[in-house]
């Protein structure tokens, strides 16, 4: 039986409308973007929080590692990262193999965060012989690399063990500045 104009016309729209249009093109796309604009800042507020936690827990590392140098070796505190840090067994005390090495490896930076040990309060009276001469106090600083994209805060301890932050992400110059910082 032959078809009528009517009904070719009617199969032709239904063949012809198996696509997408442009309005529900754009639909999903807007919904896309709104869902992206949500989850986006709330990924970074928790990458900053998790940037700084890693911050904290590794000053806590260097600080116990300064520690325990100095019970090891009998020298003082080291005087830089590089002597908690080192190359291959056997531990020295000028590369006592005490942290994990990108921590003491130049630029000593982790977790959107650089970190430096500075000795203080001057050398110890007579350092064990070979080792370079420890000290009486240290300083451990971390500061965010781009403050507001890696971290908003900043970090220190000296010897005392008890870490300080500035809110302002500015590094703290010497051990007492550092003491004076909220805990």
């Amino acid at each position: 039986m032959p078809s009528t104009t009517s009904e070719v016309c009617d199969r032709t729209r239904r063949v012809a409308h198996r696509g997408f249009s442009l309005i529900e093109l754009l639909i999903v796309v807007t919904i896309i973007l709104i869902i992206a604009a949500i989850a986006i800042p709330s990924m970074l507020r928790s990458r900053l929080a998790a940037n700084q936690a890693s911050a904290v827990a590794n000053l806590r590392a260097i600080s116990t590692a300064s520690i325990s140098y100095w019970a090891i070796y009998g020298n003082g505190y080291p005087g830089s990262l590089a002597v908690l840090g080192g190359g291959a067994p056997p531990a020295t005390c000028n590369a006592s193999i005490l942290v994990d090495q990108i921590l003491t490896t130049a630029p000593n930076q982790k977790s959107g965060y650089k970190f430096a040990l500075t000795g203080e309060q001057g050398n110890v009276g007579s350092p064990t012989a070979g080792c370079t001469p420890g000290f009486v106090g240290y300083l451990v600083t971390s500061t965010p690399i781009n403050v507001g994209l890696t971290g908003y805060r900043s970090y220190c301890t000296t010897e005392l063990g008890i870490i300080h932050f500035n809110s302002l992400g500015v590094v703290a110059p010497d051990g007492a500045t550092c003491n004076a910082l909220p805990i």
